[in-house]
């Protein structure tokens, strides 16, 4: 879990996905949209990815990918991203988390 938490925070936004999840491509982006240049890591190409998966799901990612790190927290999955994008707070998250400019 110690790794998941500290790659979550080595970037302004990172975003943990799996190279066939065709919704981690969709908030992939989503995100690169409003300008923002996520660090993605695809487990199952990691060499650490199936522990990285166990991590994920322990901080209660279900399903396990995509998740999200927007400012150094786990904000969560593709529900909340869309739930944060139609509300209109995603781009604010985005600003306040040094991701986008404006």
């Amino acid at each position: 879990m110690d790794m998941v938490m500290k790659l979550g925070s080595s970037s302004a936004v990172v975003i943990f996905t799996k190279s066939s999840c065709c919704i981690s491509h969709s908030i992939e982006t989503l995100i690169r949209s409003f300008g923002a240049n996520p660090t993605v890591y695809e487990l199952d190409t990691h060499p650490n990815g199936k522990q990285m998966e166990k991590a994920l799901m322990e901080l209660g990612c279900h399903p396990s990918v995509p998740a999200i790190f927007i400012g150094k927290e786990l904000v969560g999955g593709a529900n909340e991203i869309m739930s944060l994008n139609v509300r209109g707070k995603l781009k604010q998250l985005l600003i306040r988390a040094n991701a986008i400019w404006v």
